[in-house]
C-alpha cells in the first residue's frame, strides 16, 4: 500500500467522527498482540498545554540518552506528524504499512483509534525508552487510555467540547482524570480548574498525586526568552508566560525519572512545538492555535508582554463548534484590524457569517493573502488548527 492510498483508508473510516470507548480498539489490539503493553507511558490529558508538556518531556528525555516515542494530534500538514521517535516521524512507507496492518484487524474502528493502534505498534516494534502519549478527546474513553502508564499529567482545564464532556469545569476534569490508573503516579497544578475532582480520583484509585505550585518565570530579553528555574536563568525556546505553567508540571514529571540536569538545559533550549506562540521572526509572523476562551487569554497576556509596541494586524479562522464570540471579545478590541480567512474544513464559518455575529468588530475580508503576509507589521495567525494547517501547506511549507 502507498501513502496516499493508506490516506485514503484511514478517511474512509469517516474523518470527523468521534466515538468515545475502548472496547473496539482493544479488541483490535489483541490481534496485534497488545503492543500496549509493558511500555514505560506518561500519559497527558487535559484542555490547554498537553502538546508543549509532551514535546518538553520528549525532547528532554531525547537529550538525556533515551529512544521517546511521541504520539500527538491533530496534524498540521501531514499524517505523519503525529507518530515520531527522537522528533523524526514515522516515514511514509511505515505510516502505510501500520495504516494497513491495523485496518486488517477491524472494519469498525475510527481514524483515531487507527492512528492510535498504529502509534503503539510502532514503538512497540522500534523497542522505545519511554511513550510521551496525548490524549485526543477527554480521557476516560479515549482510545489513548488503553496503555498501562505509571504516570499521568493532567494540564490545564478549561471549558471545551463540552457538548461531550460537560459544561463543567468538575465534569471535564472527571473525564480528563479517567487517565489515572491504579497505584500511579498522578501530576497536576495547584490552581487548576477541576482540582478537588482529580484529587479524589487519584486518592479512590491509590494513586501517588503531585500537587505542583508554579515556581517559575518566563523573562524576555534580548530578543531571547528564559525560563528561570532554582535562580538559574535557563534559554527556554517556547515562547508563552503559559509554559511556565506547563514546564513546572514537566519537571516535576522529570525530576521522578532522575534525569541529568544537563538534558533539561539542552531539552529547553532545543524544544519546538509548531502553532503554540510560534515566532517566524524572519517573516514578522506569530502563530498560535487559540481555540477556546482560556487559551484566548493566554495568547491576549502574551501578545501584551512579548509584543506589546508592535503593530499588529490579526488574521483569524474558526469553526463553528467553538465559543468564537467569547474569544473575540477576549482577544480583539474594537480598533483592532482583523482579517477572516475561509478555509475548507467541516463546520467552518465564511466570513459574511463571522462579520454578521461580531459587527462591533472590523473585521475585513482577505482578497490577498500573499500581500498581507508581506506586510510590515507583526501579523498575528490565530484560531482553528485546521485553519493554520492549511495556511502552513500552502504558504509556508
Amino acid at each position: 500500500m502507498k501513502y496516499q492510498e493508506s490516506i485514503e483508508l484511514l478517511q474512509s473510516q469517516s474523518k470527523f467522527y468521534i466515538n468515545l470507548g475502548l472496547e473496539r480498539i482493544l479488541t483490535a489490539m489483541q490481534k496485534l498482540n497488545n503492543p500496549h503493553k509493558n511500555l514505560k507511558v506518561i500519559h497527558v490529558a487535559g484542555t490547554n498545554g498537553k502538546g508543549s508538556v509532551c514535546s518538553l518531556l520528549a525532547n528532554i528525555l531525547k537529550h538525556a540518552g533515551f529512544k521517546v516515542g511521541l504520539y500527538t494530534s491533530p496534524h498540521l500538514i501531514e499524517y505523519t506528524e503525529r507518530i515520531k521517535i527522537n522528533d523524526t516521524e514515522i516515514s511514509k512507507e511505515d505510516f502505510a504499512k501500520y495504516i494497513s496492518l491495523v485496518c486488517k484487524t477491524s472494519d469498525e474502528l475510527t481514524e483515531f483509534e487507527i492512528l492510535t493502534a498504529c502509534a503503539f505498534k510502532y514503538f512497540k516494534d522500534n523497542n522505545v525508552d519511554y511513550v510521551i502519549l496525548e490524549t485526543g478527546l477527554g480521557g476516560r474513553f479515549d482510545a489513548t487510555n488503553i496503555c498501562e502508564n505509571t504516570i499521568s499529567i493532567i494540564t490545564s482545564i478549561s471549558l471545551d467540547h463540552t457538548d461531550r464532556l460537560g459544561n463543567t469545569y468538575e465534569k471535564i476534569a472527571f473525564e480528563k482524570a479517567g487517565i489515572i490508573k491504579e497505584n500511579s503516579t498522578v501530576i497536576s497544578a495547584k490552581y487548576n480548574n477541576g482540582y478537588e475532582t482529580i484529587k479524589k480520583i487519584a486518592n479512590e484509585q491509590k494513586a501517588k498525586f503531585i500537587e505542583v505550585d508554579y515556581k517559575i518565570e518566563v523573562l524576555y530579553e534580548n530578543n531571547k526568552n528564559y525560563a528561570i528555574i532554582d535562580n538559574k536563568k535557563l534559554e527556554f525556546n517556547l515562547l508563552g508566560l503559559y509554559q511556565k505553567e506547563n514546564l513546572a508540571l514537566v519537571l516535576e514529571c522529570i525530576k521522578l525519572l532522575d534525569i541529568p540536569f544537563f538534558a533539561i538545559e539542552n531539552g529547553l533550549k532545543t524544544a519546538k512545538w509548531s502553532a503554540r506562540l510560534e515566532y517566524l521572526k524572519d517573516k514578522n509572523i506569530l502563530i498560535d492555535g487559540a481555540h477556546n476562551p482560556d487559551s484566548a487569554k493566554e495568547l491576549k497576556k502574551s501578545l501584551d508582554y512579548y509584543f506589546k509596541d508592535k503593530k499588529k494586524i490579526f488574521i483569524y479562522g474558526t469553526i463553528n463548534t467553538k465559543d468564537y464570540k467569547t474569544i473575540a471579545n477576549i482577544l480583539f478590541n474594537p480598533n483592532d484590524e482583523i482579517y477572516y480567512y475561509e478555509f475548507d474544513y467541516p463546520h467552518a464559518i465564511n466570513f459574511n457569517q463571522y462579520k454578521e455575529d461580531l459587527p462591533q468588530l472590523n473585521i475585513k475580508k482577505i482578497d490577498n493573502f500573499e500581500e498581507l503576509i508581506n506586510r510590515k507589521d507583526l501579523k498575528i495567525i490565530t484560531g482553528s488548527l485546521y485553519m493554520i494547517g492549511e495556511i502552513y501547506k500552502n504558504c509556508f511549507k
